[in-house]
């Protein structure tokens, strides 16, 4: 398993947090976050108990339409694919891993790094010692990655489509394991049976 752990290469614009309303954990259980790709459907269940603020600001961000477009920049097999760059929409690849929305989010730092944990991405300890998570980069896990444990936010699960995150993982990559054919996203909240019904996975 290659050494890296998830981060972004740059520092955040921004500090502090967005302040936002207190999540509403009802709507949230109810609602699933799907993600589109070239490659299937990805159905992940968000934890508004465990990250409260990472939950709502993600939910934000998908609402808003921010990941449409963005790319899975950095795919590793066996470990993790990591996305949700802004950068990621432009055609500089040397800029993917470097964007955010320009804010950082608290560390809400309490789930295991389990098969389909989805985290998010943030500067490693040196210059960002109170683990604070980048506003949009997230990652999913491939396999189980107890090394990334007690360092990032987990702030969800995948519950379907583990097999389109195995497939992701495994395509061509450069030395930065940027994937050489763009992996393009479509974020959309859906109620989870509706989600569950209608993507196409071999789970």
């Amino acid at each position: 398993m290659p050494a890296a752990a998830p981060t972004s290469d740059t520092p955040a614009v921004a500090t502090s947090a967005p302040t936002a309303p207190a999540p509403d954990n009802t709507v949230a259980q109810e609602q699933v976050v799907v993600l589109d790709t070239p490659q299937g459907r990805i159905v992940i269940e968000l934890d508004p108990d465990a990250a409260p603020r990472t939950c709502e600001n993600f939910t934000k961000l998908v609402s808003d339409g921010f990941y449409n477009h963005t790319v899975f920049h950095r795919v590793i097999p066996n470990f993790i694919i990591q996305g949700g760059d802004p950068n990621s929409k432009s055609d500089d690849r040397a800029t993917y891993g470097k964007g955010d929305p320009g804010y950082t989010l608290p560390a809400e730092i309490k789930l295991k790094h389990d098969i389909g944990a989805v985290a998010m991405a943030r500067l490693p300890d040196s210059v960002n010692p109170k683990r604070d998570s980048n506003g949009s980069q997230f990652y999913i896990c491939a396999a189980s990655c107890p090394s990334l444990d007690n360092s990032y936010t987990v702030f969800g699960h995948v519950i379907k489509g583990l097999d389109i995150v195995d497939k992701i993982a495994n395509q061509p990559r450069d030395q930065r394991d940027n994937p050489l054919s763009r992996i393009e996203m479509t974020a959309s909240l859906e109620p989870k049976d509706k989600a569950l019904a209608d993507a196409p996975s071999s789970q």
